[in-house]
């Protein structure tokens, strides 16, 4: 069994299982975000739990495997993804960045120990930037407005 077959499995099997129901429960998760992509082929919504620097209105993310990640190829094949920070959806446009330095993103990354995990377990690491969507400052309304 390969490094990347062994990663793969200890990913969907378990590390992915477990903070997405740690995120449904509404448990805090830092320095993970759950990406949501479009399935290239299926067209549904397809989420994967991330480790992630956020700045700003830019999130960076630096991947295991590269293109072999199928949340990259649908990247790849439709740009608009979601993501879940916190408790909060923002929808944003993501780019593959295959020339971008990695290693000096993942200085920057706040979970050291999620950061150690993608270079040891990553077999062809490749960074993408997630341009997030202006937030919406305005609060939500409850019902109409009384007259």
């Amino acid at each position: 069994m390969n490094k990347r077959r062994v990663s793969t499995f200890l990913s969907a099997k378990v590390f992915n299982r477990l903070v997405l129901a740690a995120t449904r429960a509404g448990l805090p998760t830092p320095g993970v975000v759950v990406l949501e992509t479009t399935g290239r082929r299926s067209g549904e919504p397809r989420r994967v739990p991330v480790t992630r620097l956020l700045e700003g209105d830019k999130l960076w993310i630096v991947t295991e495997h590269g293109r072999k990640a199928a949340y990259v190829r649908n990247i790849e094949a439709n740009p608009r993804v979601r993501v879940r920070a916190g408790r909060r959806w923002r929808k944003g446009t993501a780019t593959v960045l295959p020339d971008y330095d990695w290693r000096a993103l993942q200085r920057r990354m706040p979970s050291k120990l999620s950061s150690a995990t993608v270079r040891l377990m990553g077999t062809d690491h490749l960074t993408i930037r997630v341009d997030l969507d202006p937030a919406s400052g305005a609060p939500r309304s409850a019902g109409p407005t009384p007259p």
